[in-house]
């Protein structure tokens, strides 16, 4: 049952995260969300993930919802360990959207083989508050309902 919330974390997480950039950058420049899912799939295909239709699209959100679901089962992790992460799930949750945007931007895209994203000071503003919104704190509730005294372990 427990790990039924991490999904969710994840899934919700994942969808609304992917949301919030396919809004983004349709309203910015009328990109369309294939060519987001794309750019995802570009951190293991590099430029080639472009050119690869919807198959690399299709790739590229199953990559994006991948790393959500990784996000979410390595903060019920920690927080089987760390009891703080579980009772205090937003403050918390919005630090770990911190983290993640940290960690995805200065060290797995550098290390994909994707370009580096932009640099726009607006998309970096909306993006950090993404994380904390719509990745880290619905992770962190969701944990918070698995690991919950009551809740079966």
């Amino acid at each position: 049952m427990r790990w039924l919330y991490v999904l969710a974390g994840g899934g919700v997480a994942g969808a609304l995260d992917i949301t919030f950039a396919c809004t983004f950058w349709h309203l910015k420049g009328s990109v369309p969300p294939t060519r987001i899912f794309q750019s995802v799939a570009a951190g293991l295909l590099g430029r080639e993930s472009f050119a690869g239709g919807a198959g690399t699209a299709a790739l590229g959100l199953a990559l994006h919802f991948f790393i959500a679901l990784t996000m979410s089962a390595v903060y019920y992790v920690v927080a089987r360990k760390w009891s703080a992460l579980w009772r205090w799930p937003v403050p918390l949750g919005a630090a770990y959207g911190v983290v993640l945007y940290a960690a995805m931007t200065y060290v797995v895209v550098p290390l994909s083989a994707a370009r580096p994203g932009s640099k726009a000071p607006l998309w970096i503003g909306l993006s950090i508050a993404a994380h904390v919104l719509v990745v880290g704190i619905p992770i962190a509730l969701c944990t918070a309902r698995a690991i919950a005294p009551g809740r079966p372990r």
